[in-house]
């Protein structure tokens, strides 16, 4: 199990798995610390997760160098998602009491009300693309909750899961209460079967995300899933294309296009199409892409080579069947993982970038003659994550994001995460949902209460 930088291909550590032994002895550790743990008060808890999100910040550069070292994030970008971690534990630290307080429901017992209660061991399942910030959007409510976590980080980031570990021990937290298993994907299984595991939730792909909540049902065990995407981004013909070409270029290149909830789709009423594909073609090829080290690179590298060729690969297969290259399209000839921004116009139903998810810096643009067809293509998808809405009504923006079936739709804005908003899909882009109350409640006993 090795970390490779993705903009040298030169391996930065190996490491030596946790035996199955060895991730049971943990999860058993992690149990015990919890018995104590869940009797903690919200104000003690809270003092952890402050000294937790004040670490994150005073080791900002720290951090981003190895999350930028091991998966490729443009370093400007990962000090924001350090950034972005931080604010989650301020949030969660500052409103996790208030967002589980008692419900009081009126009925005809004397007194009944719902409270909520930790269930223990929750079981993490994250991927590479965010390795800082998709931890801790979980680990932050899970602990304020009183619940207790155990991690499987994707396994080209291990140095990132091990930084994460040493700041709850530094934010003073219990030394179990948090721990990371080095196991490859195979293990996680006897994780989830494991009886001191109460739920899993994973953030990666739609295959992955099958597989882990299949044997969650078969263990009957509460699960979340957060997994692929391919969002569209609807333009009317009263957009503002000047902040809409920006939004569209930078959904499609933040992270090298390696982003779940991201437009993918971009659906252009046919009067504006030509002057937005003109306007994204050459903003697209202005772009400086390069070492993420270097300040002055505008796009990273994708964060592997396999998820190079299979960008790649969809692309060839998309311009076979009928899409045209508009730019890019091609590995650049350079060390490391790089690959051109792609456009490509003229997409239909059918093609492998109308009907796929697209990871990585490729643009698929759809013309239609009006607003009805374009909502009907944003929801011809098996997808249904996020989704943003362009046009100068914003009343309007909001009628037509009640009709797309995504978990998020953003008008005149590309999707953004918020932890204090809910985040999540529909369809098989998942079930349940992160941050806010809502996923600060997933893995709480939700326990009713009624005295006569």
């Amino acid at each position: 199990m090795k970390s490779i930088n993705p903009a040298t291909n030169q391996v930065i550590k190996e490491y030596t798995p946790h035996s199955a032994a060895e991730a049971k002895r943990i999860v058993h550790a992690v149990d015990q610390d919890w018995q104590a743990w869940r009797k903690t008060t919200f104000a003690e808890r809270a003092v952890m997760m402050h000294k937790a999100s004040d670490i994150l910040l005073a080791d900002r550069d720290e951090c981003a160098g190895i999350i930028t070292a091991e998966m490729g994030k443009l370093l400007g970008e990962a000090r924001g998602e350090v950034e972005k971690c931080a604010l989650a534990c301020r949030f969660y630290a500052d409103n996790a009491e208030q967002l589980l307080r008692d419900e009081v429901i009126k009925t005809d017992f004397s007194r009944s009300f719902v409270t909520f209660e930790p269930i223990g061991v929750v079981l993490a399942v994250m991927p590479w693309n965010f390795p800082f910030w998709q931890v801790w959007r979980f680990i932050a409510p899970a602990l304020m909750a009183g619940n207790a976590a155990v991690l499987k980080h994707a396994s080209n980031v291990f140095g990132c899961a091990e930084k994460i570990e040493e700041v709850v021990r530094k934010a003073g937290f219990p030394e179990n209460i948090f721990r990371s298993l080095l196991i490859p994907a195979r293990e996680v299984e006897s994780v989830i079967a494991n009886p001191l595991v109460k739920a899993v939730t994973l953030t990666g792909s739609e295959a992955a995300g099958s597989k882990v909540a299949g044997i969650a049902g078969r263990e009957l065990k509460k699960s979340v899933m957060e997994l692929g995407g391919s969002d569209p981004f609807i333009v009317l013909e009263d957009a503002d294309l000047d902040d809409c070409v920006k939004a569209a270029v930078t959904s499609r290149t933040l992270n090298a296009g390696q982003v779940c909830v991201a437009a993918k789709r971009f659906i252009i009423v046919e009067s504006v199409a030509a002057e937005f594909e003109a306007r994204m073609k050459e903003q697209m090829e202005a772009l400086v892409v390069g070492d993420p080290m270097d300040e002055k690179s505008q796009m990273a590298p994708m964060a592997r080579p396999d998820l190079l060729d299979e960008i790649h690969d969809q692309v060839e297969r998309s311009i076979a069947q009928g899409g045209k290259l508009v730019t890019g399209g091609k590995r650049l000839d350079m060390p490391g993982n790089f690959y051109a921004p792609t456009v490509i116009s003229g997409v239909k139903k059918g093609n492998p970038v109308y009907e796929e998810e697209t990871f990585g810096p490729v643009a698929a643009l759809i013309t239609v003659k009006d607003e009805a067809e374009a909502l009907a293509v944003a929801n011809d998808t098996d997808f249904g994550l996020g989704g943003s809405v362009w046009t100068a009504d914003g009343e309007r923006g909001v009628s037509i994001a009640r009709q797309i079936d995504t978990g998020m739709v953003f008008v005149n804005s590309m999707v953004v995460s918020n932890p204090k908003l809910p985040f999540g899909g529909v369809k098989r882009s998942g079930f349940g949902r992160e941050m806010a109350d809502y996923g600060i409640k997933e893995f709480m006993n939700i326990k009713t209460i009624c005295v006569q």
